[in-house]
């Protein structure tokens, strides 16, 4: 039997964050597990994409923001002074929540990063081209135009891209950012599906407002308001029999 603990990948303790003096996020403590879906809900406003953004670090790019409390990635503290927040976007990859491919070729988007970390060998990069895009369900799409530019793609095979390029990383964890809620209804549910797919390689970390996507999508959710973490369980028990009555009256649509 394998003890829940030795499941979680990343975790939360008392985390605490501040954009200069208006605090966006209360004493949040939360665990992830590996291989689970996650799905982050709550109102506008309420600190869930601040909360995601602070598992990869992207945080830092605002000034003025400050972060108190631990962010354990595999037991370690990604805040410690010695980390490296590039190899922690490495490993915890990001998906927003407007596709934002670059104004590249369809190859050169997925192997800018891997280039930048080294990579270079032809064979090598063509294997991880195919490889990344078979698992975003995109290779048969465009693997006759790989030289073409990823501007020309619809809007949902632009948001599948950019999933492909944050896997070409080869990242653990796979944050991403309301993934659909610029997209149409079809290509919505093709990345619901990929989702599914993807959750047997990676921990997924979503953020929706769609809550019927979080009860497809997810194994756990956490439900937040004000910048706390109101409740957080098993899916189907927050869809269904939450313990807090504020969970209860957002999901129903009393509020939010």
């Amino acid at each position: 039997m394998v003890n829940q603990e030795d499941r979680i990948i990343i975790r939360t303790e008392n985390v605490n964050f501040y954009y200069g003096e208006f605090q966006a996020l209360t004493d949040v403590s939360m665990a992830f597990e590996t291989n689970r879906v996650t799905a982050l809900i709550g109102p506008s406003g309420c600190g869930k994409s601040t909360l995601l953004r602070l598992l990869n670090r992207m945080n830092d790019l605002i000034d003025g923001c400050r972060v108190e409390g631990r962010i354990l990635f595999e037991g370690r503290n990604i805040y410690e002074p010695d980390v490296d927040p590039v190899e922690v976007r490495r490993r915890i990859g990001m998906v927003f929540q407007k596709p934002n491919p670059f104004p590249k070729s369809i190859f050169n988007n997925i192997t800018y990063g891997p280039r930048l970390a080294g990579v270079s060998g032809k064979a090598d990069l063509e294997a991880l081209v195919e490889r990344s895009l078979r698992q975003a369900v995109l290779w048969d799409e465009v693997k006759d135009i790989l030289g073409q530019s990823a501007m020309m793609l619809s809007g949902g095979q632009q948001q599948r891209l950019c999933i492909a390029r944050a896997l070409a990383m080869k990242p653990d964890i796979l944050l991403m950012d309301e993934p659909t809620s610029a997209l149409d209804p079809i290509s919505t549910a093709k990345i619901e599906e990929l989702i599914e797919e993807l959750k047997k390689t990676y921990t997924i970390i979503i953020v929706t407002h769609n809550m019927q996507q979080a009860a497809r999508v997810s194994d756990f959710t956490g439900f937040f308001y004000l910048g706390k973490m109101i409740e957080f369980n098993v899916t189907e028990k927050i869809f269904t029999k939450p313990d807090m009555k504020q969970t209860e009256d957002y999901i129903t649509g009393r509020f939010g």
